[in-house]
């Protein structure tokens, strides 16, 4: 069984989790243009490497980002939500 080492709910099977995407900057939406805003909605990067992605742990309700290699699947880091706001 894979498992997600969290520091905040300690070390969870991954089936605990779903995905949610990877993170990505959004553009300001009263300022981005229909090709800008279709680019973000609907293009995603599928090379392999560390990825910053949101993840939901379902039995506590909570949101994580994970940092993880999606070439070998490891989770490397729970990252700061701190890294990942950023203004509309």
């Amino acid at each position: 069984m894979k498992v997600i080492d969290c520091p905040h709910i300690g070390k969870r099977p991954m089936s605990e989790f779903v995905y949610g995407h990877e993170v990505r900057e959004m553009p300001k939406p009263s300022e981005a243009s229909d090709k800008e805003w279709a680019d973000y909605v609907f293009s995603r990067d599928g090379a392999p490497g560390v990825k910053k992605e949101w993840w939901h742990h379902v039995p506590s309700g909570i949101w994580f980002v994970f940092e993880r290699d999606t070439l070998t699947d490891k989770f490397i880091r729970l990252v700061d939500i701190a890294e990942v706001q950023y203004e509309l």
